[in-house]
């Protein structure tokens, strides 16, 4: 006879109390109960079965998956391969429209520059040649304003001395009583503006 106790976290959930007598046996002898097979040890067609079921899927995967697979595989291959050199392509051909726009941007600037220089020589004679046009117009417009201004003073000039030799010629008739020489007055008048303007 044999008890079998079972526990769950310390409590007790049953207790079997197992006979150990076979029921089929006589007269309360004991029988011996037969072992059945191994659960865990396989019997030979089962090996049998196993082996020819892997070699059956080792063909089947040999002959039609992996050749799939392979042939997948390849072609996705070659796609990333195709990806990979077409951005190479790609970049190479932007770095060399990069470098054609660069030297574009250095000959429009180099171009600009030059302009811009031929533009500035060109204003610069403009502008020497404008003041020297003007130095001319101001000094011939000086000059004559020196000759007009010596004419008017050489006009009032004579307009004085005339005034103060008729003045002195006036002034002599009334001082003395009778009308000087007109000639020695202009002279004498003539003799001291030109030591008073010296």
């Amino acid at each position: 006879m044999q008890v079998h106790v079972t526990t769950r976290q310390g409590e007790l959930v049953q207790v079997r109390v197992v006979s150990s007598v076979h029921p089929s046996a006589v007269d309360g002898t004991p029988v011996a109960e037969s072992t059945g097979p191994n659960p865990i040890a396989p019997e030979g067609k089962e090996l049998i079965s196993g082996g020819v079921s892997f070699l059956v899927f080792l063909v089947i995967m040999r002959v039609f998956l992996f050749p799939r697979i392979k042939k997948g595989m390849d072609a996705r291959y070659n796609g990333i391969r195709e990806d990979f050199e077409a951005a190479d392509g790609t970049r190479l051909a932007a770095k060399s429209d990069v470098a054609k726009y660069e030297a574009a941007l250095a000959e429009v600037r180099a171009e600009a520059a030059a302009r811009v220089d031929a533009v500035r020589q060109t204003l610069d004679q403009e502008r020497t040649t404008r003041i020297a046009d003007a130095n001319v117009r101001i000094n011939t417009k000086r000059t004559a304003a020196e000759a007009d201004l010596e004419s008017v003073r050489t006009a009032a000039r004579d307009q004085v001395a005339a005034a103060v030799a008729t003045v002195t010629e006036r002034t002599t008739q009334l001082a003395v009583g009778k009308s000087p020489d007109a000639s020695a007055v202009q002279k004498a008048v003539q003799q001291v503006m030109q030591g008073a303007h010296s």
